[in-house]
Formats: C-alpha cells, structure tokens, sequence
C-alpha cells in the first residue's frame, strides 16, 4: 500500500484533521480549508483517494476506497474533525469503523454523494466564488484522475449510501453542510431524525462549499476543550 497526501501545519500540534476529497479532485483541493485549520492549531492531512492523484485500481467500491485509507488510523492515531465533500461523504462515513471508540470526533460532510440515480456532478464553467487557486486545483485534480475512475459508478451500482449515517457511534457527532435546495438535490438524501446528526441549508451556495463559504465549515468544528 503506498500512501499519497498532502500536509500542512506542525505533526506536534494539538489537533488534528483529516479531509477527505471529492471526485475528480485531489488532496490539494483542500488548502484554503487547510491554511485555516492550521491557523486554528490542527495539523491537517488530505490523502489523495485511489483513482485520483495518478493512483490506480480495479476497485473502485466505496468500502475499498476506504479501506484504503486504514493506515491513517494505525496505532491508535485519531483525528478531532473529519471532513468530507461530495463523494468524499459515504468514503468518511465508511471510515466510522476505524475511529478509536474514546475519542470524540467531530465529522462533517459537504454535499455528501449519498443517493445517485445519474451524474450530477457536473463542473459549472462559471464559479464566482472561486478563486484562482480553487480554479487550478479544479483543472489538476481532473487531469490526474484515472480515466478508468469512471468505475466508481459502475462498481457502487445502486449508488446508495444513506444507511451509513444511521447508528452513529456514541463518540463522533455528524454535520452536514447542504448545498441551496435551487441548486440540486443533496438535501432529499440526508436522513432526519438521526441522533448525533445535523443539517444546514447553505442559501445561495452551490456544491463546492469549502471554495465558496468556507467560513461556514470552521465554524462547525468544536473549540477545543479547556486545560484543567
């Protein structure tokens, strides 16, 4: 098993973040989110998935994909927020089982791809929001993801992935960050009455929230708790 991702801040610091990416992305979509986690005191890691960053499979299913991912939580190694977006949403809630039991985590999900009946995940050409950077991460993460990734739906067929987010370990509360309603349908697939789970409607956002609010992600992760 090789591992690919990218890092950012001290491994010596307090907190720690892992996030995991979307489709057609890759680790370093996520540095404007890093870049403010790190200045909020987390050392932050962001594998590349498999079938994107130049690594290749022929298993495309969401429990290998996450699988693996296992040697991040080796020797009892914890992180106090996940966060994952589109795709990466049902790739974090597979990783559940891998989290120490006595460590409260916080997870929180973006658009989580939890119920497809096609691809919606289309690349709008205009995105206001977007900086420079997210532009490039965009183009860069599409161009070194392997062509036979298109798997993914063909492996995780029905695409169905609702019934992760039931049962959800005493230790970890869940958020998801919903995209507006006018823009897609993410928020029909996010289940209700869910005990450690919360949802927000992001008016007037679209998909790639962490590009576009990214405030609204910090603000969802715990403060850390005072020292004794």
């Amino acid at each position: 098993m090789t591992i690919s991702a990218s890092q950012w801040g001290s491994p010596t610091a307090s907190r720690r973040a892992l996030l995991i990416h979307g489709m057609t992305m890759s680790s370093q979509s996520w540095e404007g989110i890093a870049e403010l986690l790190v200045a909020d005191g987390f050392f932050v890691v962001a594998p590349n998935l498999l079938g994107h960053a130049w690594r290749r499979s022929t298993d495309y299913r969401v429990s290998n994909i996450a699988e693996d991912l296992r040697s991040y939580f080796v020797m009892g190694t914890s992180y106090d927020v996940i966060i994952g977006h589109s795709f990466g949403g049902p790739v974090t809630l597979s990783l559940l089982p891998f989290l120490p039991k006595t460590k409260d985590t916080a997870i929180i999900l973006l658009d989580p791809a939890l119920e497809l009946t096609e691809e919606k995940m289309k690349y709008m050409a205009e995105n206001p929001a977007w900086s420079r950077r997210d532009c490039i991460s965009r183009v860069l993460g599409m161009a070194m993801c392997d062509r036979a990734a298109i798997e993914m739906f063909r492996q995780n067929t029905p695409w169905s992935f609702s019934g992760l987010i039931k049962n959800i370990p005493p230790n970890v509360k869940i958020t998801v960050l919903v995209s507006d309603p006018n823009f897609n349908d993410i928020l029909e697939s996010v289940l209700r009455d869910v005990e450690r789970l919360n949802s927000k409607v992001l008016t007037g956002i679209g998909h790639w929230i962490q590009y576009e609010i990214p405030h609204a992600i910090m603000d969802e992760i715990p403060l850390p708790r005072a020292k004794l």
